[in-house]
């Protein structure tokens, strides 16, 4: 990502200076050579892909799962930050109760690996939660409300997909770290802005809802896009739920054809340019909320 506003003028300063010294070294040192090596490495891929009938053959048949990547990905990112946004303003709560509920849920997720995660909800929790629905729905039959309990007692462990499971094992997961980046934000911004709120008749919801909360959502942008960018990497582990992404699609060809090399060289460029694409929006919007900052 990029750097902070002080050492940027400062890498700035030493390349103007190289500059003036030795202008084809200063312009040398200018150049992100990183970014040229990605897109020259992009660009062999592409050429490999296109002129290579068993690379094109392994892209072809990756790619089928790509809409299953990007679909479980926003997905997931949408419940997530929900969950994240609830369990933020928890953290901030003057309720010990609510504050006390979303620190357990925010340390006990941060506390166990995504893979353990995912097997854990998708295989033990989901079904636990069927089976207490279940229960409801037979309490509600009981009291003479079986048009709810009825649909509810009927709900089967089997009828779940994976894809569904996988999709709320990470908005669970994720839901834990977008908790700890909406406190920040919410912690950034100063008290002066809740007293004076507060101090022209507005509740404490309202002042959050409509002072705190806007200009935290703002500050803290360009950190949920560095998120989102991290869930479409992790969303290669649903793939252990036979979930058909791109990741059990590419293990699918090399497991039938013993192309390895086909395989998941194509499958790491895909990433790797979904990726890419996605940190230059980020950087991007950094860039743009940075120089409106400043005017």
């Amino acid at each position: 990502m990029s750097l902070d506003p002080i050492s940027e003028s400062a890498e700035r300063g030493s390349i103007s200076l190289a500059t003036r010294r030795d202008p084809i070294s200063g312009r040398l040192s200018g150049i992100p050579w990183w970014l040229v090596a990605i897109i020259f490495i992009a660009i062999w891929a592409g050429y490999t892909i296109y002129t290579r009938e068993n690379f094109r053959d392994a892209f072809e048949f990756i790619l089928i799962g790509i809409s299953i990547t990007i679909s479980t990905t926003l997905y997931a990112y949408a419940i997530a930050i929900v969950i994240g946004l609830v369990a933020g303003l928890g953290r901030v709560s003057r309720n010990v109760f609510l504050r006390n509920i979303s620190r357990l849920y925010v340390e006990l997720i941060r506390g166990v690996p995504i893979l353990v995660l995912i097997f854990y909800i998708a295989l033990v929790a989901v079904p636990d939660s069927l089976h207490l629905f279940n229960a409801l729905g037979r309490w509600l039959t009981s009291i003479g409300l079986g048009f709810l309990g009825d649909p509810i007692s009927r709900l089967d462990n089997q009828a779940i997909s994976l894809n569904f499971r996988a999709i709320i094992a990470l908005s669970v997961t994720y839901g834990a770290f977008l908790a700890e980046i909406f406190r920040a934000g919410i912690q950034s911004i100063g008290r002066g802005q809740m007293e004076a709120a507060r101090s022209l008749g507005m509740s404490y919801g309202q002042a959050m809802r409509h002072v705190i909360l806007p200009q935290a959502i703002r500050n803290v942008l360009p950190a949920l896009g560095n998120d989102f960018v991290a869930m479409v990497k992790d969303s290669s582990l649903v793939s252990v739920l036979a979930v058909r992404d791109i990741t059990q699609v590419a293990r699918l060809y090399a497991g039938r054809t013993f192309r390895f090399r086909e395989a998941y060289t194509t499958l790491a460029v895909l990433y790797l340019l979904m990726t890419l694409v996605l940190s230059f929006f980020v950087q991007l919007l950094e860039r743009r909320l940075h120089g409106s900052s400043r005017k």
